[in-house]
């Protein structure tokens, strides 16, 4: 690209009404992280600069945008007004500049950089697509070579123009002096009153200027206004994910079950069984698996691993190589060393279990007393005896030995065995008197 500078200009200031939301439009999640980001990571790539204009009272959206400035769009008088409130923080910039919508989340860097491409052979370059259903799209008019003459609306077009496939996805980029030039002579004299970016192609024309259109698929540039078309996205970005991770080495036994983050990482030879799901901050290492029903968030799985089924890793959770943890067995910030296990029905929070560790059915540690929380800190090779309660903080040596039953308060040696339950007692023939009690009762009442 010559070495051009770019800078973008991100709408965002959409309340999104259509959403039914109390949440800015923008920080709707797709795959765990807001459309905003997903664009502002799509441009990182491709632009020197970046400005987010927002609405006023905004700041959880400002704050997603961070560190890109932001302007505020005070009044909402359409997109081409959007766009302007950008000028004074570009004022100096001497580069192209695109306008992009907060939410078209989907736009990949390499369509941006074809916008760029087309945009250093032409006045004004655009972005439009061919929708399976054109619906009330404005359809972009073009001459015999290919320039785009003029964008209609829908409303306002002819049959043979609404015939058109070619439909104008929004997303405009110009050298900044003539953008910014345009855009203070687009009119508000419509039905809405508003000012609106499509009418700068008009002015760019009536100055001569080229104006390209650049085609990219549907999938990427349809925009997000409610609930519905926010699921389609998120089915969208999922088929992305899930090609991804299987076309880097992971094997996924049924993909449309398994529901991933933005982030998450997969080494190669890792297999995911179905309905698996990922919060953010995953990583699984080569090797693990992650078995059916299990839901990970904010932990690191080590190599050769296996998780569940019906398995729930929580944040600060990390799984050493070769561990097992099976069904129903929850973990909050706790490290499972290698090889160690805990197979069954088991709580463990704010523990550190050492290698080769069992931990048996039924176990839980009871890391918080209602104030603060303590951490549990169990050795290696330390067995653990089913329905067992460990009261933190408390610690168990190596090759320590917890009876099944107990509940443990205080330190456990090395090598050394504890009981923390009541003596069994047992008197002959209780039972039958018991019954023979009851019986006498029931048939008295």
């Amino acid at each position: 690209m010559g070495g051009m500078q770019a800078a973008a200009i991100l709408l965002a200031a959409g309340l999104g009404t259509r959403m039914r939301s109390q949440l800015p439009k923008a920080l709707h999640p797709l795959a765990g992280r807001p459309m905003l980001n997903h664009l502002i990571a799509a441009c990182e790539g491709v632009f020197d600069r970046i400005v987010v204009v927002v609405g006023p009272d905004m700041p959880a959206l400002e704050a997603a945008a961070s560190p890109h400035p932001t302007v505020v769009q005070a009044e909402r008088l359409g997109t081409g007004h959007a766009a302007l409130q950008a000028a004074p923080l570009l004022d100096a910039f001497e580069g192209d500049v695109a306008v992009l919508y907060a939410d078209n989340p989907l736009i990949s860097a390499e369509t941006l950089r074809r916008l760029r491409a087309a945009r250093q052979e032409s006045g004004l370059a655009l972005l439009a697509m061919r929708p399976a259903d054109p619906a009330k799209y404005g359809r972009v008019v073009q001459d015999a070579a290919g320039n785009v003459e003029r964008i209609v609306e829908f409303a306002d077009a002819s049959a043979e123009e609404r015939a058109i496939g070619l439909c104008n996805a929004g997303v405009l980029c110009a050298p900044a002096a003539d953008l910014f030039r345009w855009l203070r002579g687009v009119r508000n004299d419509n039905r809405a009153g508003e000012y609106y970016l499509p009418d700068i192609i008009p002015l760019a024309v009536s100055d001569g200027q080229r104006v390209r259109a650049v085609e990219a698929p549907e999938a990427e540039l349809r925009g997000i206004n409610s609930r519905l078309e926010l699921a389609d996205a998120e089915a969208e970005v999922q088929a992305r994910l899930r090609h991804a991770a299987m076309a880097n080495g992971a094997t996924l036994i049924q993909p449309g079950s398994v529901v991933f983050c933005h982030d998450t990482v997969l080494g190669q030879d890792v297999t995911i069984e179905p309905h698996v799901v990922f919060g953010p901050g995953v990583q699984v290492e080569s090797g693990a698996t992650i078995r059916a029903f299990s839901h990970l968030e904010g932990c690191t799985v080590r190599g050769g691993a296996v998780v569940g089924p019906y398995a729930r890793l929580r944040p600060g959770t990390d799984v050493g190589p070769f561990a097992h943890v099976g069904n129903f067995v929850e973990l909050k910030n706790t490290t499972l060393g290698v090889g160690a296990k805990a197979n069954h029905l088991s709580y463990l929070g704010d523990s550190d279990i050492g290698a080769k560790t069992n931990i048996g059915a039924g176990t839980i540690t009871c890391n918080y007393d209602g104030f603060a929380k303590y951490r549990t800190t169990i050795g290696e090779g330390v067995f653990v005896g089913s329905d067992s309660v460990l009261v933190a903080p408390v610690k168990l040596g190596d090759g320590a030995f917890v009876a099944a039953g107990s509940v443990i308060t205080q330190d456990v040696a090395a090598d050394a065995m504890a009981f923390g339950r009541a003596r069994q007692a047992e008197k002959p023939g209780a039972a039958a008197e018991f019954r023979a009690a009851r019986q006498k009762n029931k048939g008295q009442s």
